[in-house]
């Protein structure tokens, strides 16, 4: 499918609330159960804790997250970042669906300042998403 993996018009819904609106800051997606759609699996107002354990150990995911930090200098920052959430459990099917899906959201989720391809935890502790960020 030269498209890439269709994308639940409700996932443009989820990330044009997060632009819009301060109460969440994160929103999180997955494939369907039959591979075919990008569909969202969760949003909300998530720590950097909460948002490591949202992220399953051997199911994919997909993360918009508006991170918040401080450069070197000490100004303040915020980016919105877009995750590749793919553990070393994932299966090859689900990980050709998954890549594909991602290729799709890359290009609908207008907004977005970084991109982060996350295969363990250490590719999403928070130092680690900063420095893509920066």
């Amino acid at each position: 499918m030269s498209g890439g993996i269709p994308v639940d018009d409700s996932c443009i819904s989820a990330f044009q609330e997060l632009k819009s609106r301060r109460d969440i800051n994160t929103v999180i997606y997955r494939l369907s159960d039959n591979l075919e759609t990008v569909i969202p699996d969760a949003k909300g107002n998530l720590t950097h804790d909460e948002l490591l354990k949202a992220l399953p150990p051997d199911e994919p995911r997909y993360v918009v997250h508006d991170l918040h930090f401080a450069t070197a200098d000490g100004n303040r920052q915020e980016k919105t970042v877009l995750i590749s959430w793919c553990p070393a459990g994932t299966n090859a099917e689900e990980r050709v669906a998954h890549s594909s899906g991602y290729g799709t959201l890359r290009n609908l989720l207008d907004g977005v300042q970084a991109h982060v391809q996350a295969t363990g935890l250490s590719d999403v502790e928070y130092k680690a998403l900063v420095s893509r960020a920066c």
